[in-house]
């Protein structure tokens, strides 16, 4: 019997796991997201195209897949038809590829609503949400109010839906005293739900475990990344779904048991977009240089995303808390033109020095670099481990050293050609 695979970031997110999982996807019959909305979106190059996802897996492109949106997940149903419908007109089937989960949660146009009056009524201290709505619908989902696809099945689904609307609607003038108009998105909600009901909506935790008694070989998705774990992230400044390799449980409805291979994506230098710690970040003409270079640039949002050197301390804490088998380094060709490459390898706290990832990592943290020689050369066009210089390998050998773990998969570009297998 084969166990599922799962692939997902070890970072702030925007690690490349787009591009990664259509590389891996030939080996695997399913491809299921088991957490996250639309706020999350995967980038991927091929064949001089590019795609956004920011709901469908990423295996949609390739034939004869199984992609399963699974319970875990939030649905806006505007993005997710949107996105079939851009799909669609673009050659791919999607209809005979994709199921969706009975269990997943919707997100309702007054969910949007409420995570905006939420935000603005934190000021300065804001999250820096997207403004999907994710967070409230995972309210809603732990508050056991939510509205879950297998909902619109029911013909008490306009009655549910209008309930949740009116009870939204009174924290949004009770509470936030927030001014709003959602005529024009709730009716592209409603054509989104058409769409939806044209896919087989499943059980899916019965659907994914008979891939699993079937021999069938399958990858989770993650989303965003493990440092925005709801539990184990930078809180609050995080997403409200659990990134780590334990959401693939409750996310897909799978034991511990069924989980094999783990595979951490981490960039080699480190990003994070909207509010909240980040001990490498850099404000000089470096941190600007890598985001000129890297395109640096949210996939969703268009945000700038800010820059810093990879974390070490924060890179062992989320291999260690998703049990990682094998790494996979992004971007790391964006590294090329830098004489010399700084690597966090403890943080300075108080006056102390500490090498493990803390509580509460604020601005007081400072970081503690050891720094390497660059490689100063093109890697791009590079295809074997023995081609890259040996600058570079030493920079992979030190990751590998310090995480105890192999990195299995090296990316030198945004297509899936520049690529080096290990």
């Amino acid at each position: 019997m084969k166990k599922i695979d799962v692939v997902l970031g070890l970072q702030w997110g925007d690690e490349g796991k787009g591009k990664v999982v259509d590389v891996l996807t030939p080996r695997y019959d399913v491809i299921a997201r088991f957490q996250g909305g639309p706020n999350a979106g995967h980038s991927l190059h091929f064949n001089d195209k590019s795609y956004v996802l920011h709901t469908i897996p990423s295996g949609i492109f390739r034939d004869g897949s199984i992609n399963v949106i699974g319970n875990g997940v939030v649905i806006d149903p505007v993005i997710l038809a949107e996105e079939i419908h851009t799909l669609e007109a673009d050659g791919v089937d999607v209809r005979s590829k994709l199921v969706i989960s009975k269990r997943a949660h919707l997100i309702l146009p007054t969910h949007r609503m409420l995570d905006a009056a939420s935000e603005a009524a934190k000021g300065a201290g804001k999250i820096g949400s997207t403004l999907k709505g994710i967070g409230p619908t995972y309210m809603d989902k732990t508050g056991r109010n939510g509205l879950r696809m297998g909902d619109v099945l029911s013909p008490e689904f306009e009655a549910r839906y209008n309930a949740l609307k009116a009870k939204h609607d009174e924290m949004l003038r009770g509470l936030y005293n927030f001014e709003y108009d959602v005529t024009e998105y709730e009716a592209k909600w409603m054509e989104g739900i058409e769409v939806l009901e044209q896919f087989p909506i499943v059980d899916s935790e019965i659907e994914v475990n008979n891939y699993i008694v079937g021999d069938k070989a399958i990858l989770a998705e993650g989303a965003q990344g493990s440092m925005l774990d709801v539990d184990f992230g930078t809180y609050p400044f995080v997403t409200s779904s659990n990134t780590l390799c334990a959401g693939v449980c409750t996310g897909l409805g799978v034991a511990p048991t069924r989980i094999g291979e783990v595979y951490g994506i981490f960039k080699a230098y480190c990003t994070r977009v909207g509010s909240g710690p980040f001990p490498t970040e850099l404000f000089d003409e470096t941190g600007e240089k890598l985001r000129q270079l890297g395109h640096e640039f949210g996939a969703t949002t268009g945000r700038p995303r800010r820059c810093g050197w990879l974390d070490m301390v924060a890179l062992k804490y989320a291999v260690m808390m998703n049990g990682v088998t094998g790494l996979i380094m992004m971007k790391s060709d964006i590294l090329n033109d830098f004489d010399t490459i700084k690597v966090c390898v403890g943080y300075e706290v108080g006056g102390e020095k500490v090498d493990y990832f803390p509580y509460e990592v604020a601005d007081s943290v400072t970081p503690i670099y050891r720094e390497f020689k660059g490689w100063m050369c093109d890697t791009t066009k590079m295809r074997t481990y023995d081609e890259l210089p040996a600058e570079f390998k030493e920079y992979i050998k030190f990751i590998e050293t310090e995480t105890g773990v192999p990195v299995k998969i090296v990316s030198l570009g945004p297509d899936r050609e520049e690529t080096i297998m290990r």
